[in-house]
């Protein structure tokens, strides 16, 4: 029961994470009916400038709490500019173009993005300094440390929030008008346009912030590490229903409880063979299940999505 628990709990801190990029993806498509495939490149981005930025100020001796706010804030900062960047000059001219066009440059732009940050950061692993010596405490028979518990709560309160801004909110309400006809969303007043690049902007600064959980959870950064974190969250978005805000955020929290059982379990079972260092085999059998038993996904609709 306590390896159960453990599991559980790693899970859905992981799990968490791919929510929050996943949300990325789910939004883009929802509104345009596009899959960014650069969403997980621009994470990588956040995850890289976050830890450049507690490079530079762990080496001044600042506090951490300072120095985890001011990274947050410079790699989201960094992150909503390029998601804008990136719509009005690479999706935004190919909007009425045939849906092959801006799907082949979304990879474009993904790789564009990964070797950029090569050229930046160099292709070696870097390492996070030690700013925090997360504590350790036992819940339901599981170890929980305060930085596992803090990325999670983080994680959960941006999704309520984020849940809360689209359904309240007047540009939640322009986002979902938009989502269902943008034709028609014009004619009544609203600036598709302005919609479309802010639903960007939101989606990269998220993923900034996703980013740096990353960074401090691994303790590590590299060039190439946005790749399998935007397939795994696409997969996420897929599970609970792509273009479904709701979805996404139940879709990263089942993936990472799958995989972190999965893992475990079966690892045991087949005596290592595959055990953690095969568990993105599982992640992607949960997407071949899905994609062959509810293309919808968990919460998608058949007639059309919803954000």
């Amino acid at each position: 029961m306590e390896i159960f628990a453990q599991q559980i709990v790693n899970g859905l801190v992981l799990g968490s994470i791919y929510a929050l990029v996943a949300l990325g993806y789910t939004m883009v498509y929802g509104i345009l009916g596009l899959i960014n495939f650069a969403h997980g490149d621009i994470t990588m981005i956040g995850a890289l400038v976050s830890l450049a930025i507690i490079q530079l100020l762990a080496a001044a001796g600042l506090p951490a709490p300072v120095i985890l706010l001011l990274a947050g804030s410079g790699a989201v900062v960094v992150c909503a500019t390029l998601g804008l960047s990136i719509e009005r000059v690479a999706y935004r001219p190919l909007r009425r173009a045939p849906r092959l066009a801006p799907l082949i440059t979304a990879i474009g732009v993904s790789i564009l993005l990964q070797y950029s940050a090569a050229l930046v950061w160099g292709k070696q692993y870097i390492s996070l300094p030690q700013i925090i010596e997360p504590a350790q405490f036992t819940i339901f028979g599981a170890q929980l440390t305060s930085l596992q518990a803090a990325i999670f709560l983080l994680a959960c309160l941006i999704m309520a929030g984020l849940l809360w801004f689209i359904k309240t909110s007047r540009m939640g309400r322009a986002m979902r008008a938009t989502e269902q006809n943008p034709d028609v969303a014009g004619l009544m007043g609203v600036n598709t346009n302005s919609v479309i690049a802010f639903t960007f902007v939101l989606g990269s600064a998220i993923g900034a912030v996703a980013g740096l959980m990353v960074v401090l959870y691994y303790g590590l950064g590299h060039y190439f590490m946005g790749f399998m974190l935007g397939l795994k969250a696409f997969t996420a978005a897929v599970l609970g229903g792509i273009g479904n805000v709701g979805g996404a955020v139940l879709g990263g929290l089942l993936l990472g409880v799958i995989e972190s059982l999965a893992a475990g379990y079966i690892g045991d079972l087949t005596g290592g063979v595959l055990g953690s260092n095969y568990r993105d085999i599982f992640a992607f059998l949960v997407l071949v299940l899905v994609l062959v038993l509810r293309p919808s996904g968990l919460l998608g609709h058949r007639g059309g999505d919803r954000v």
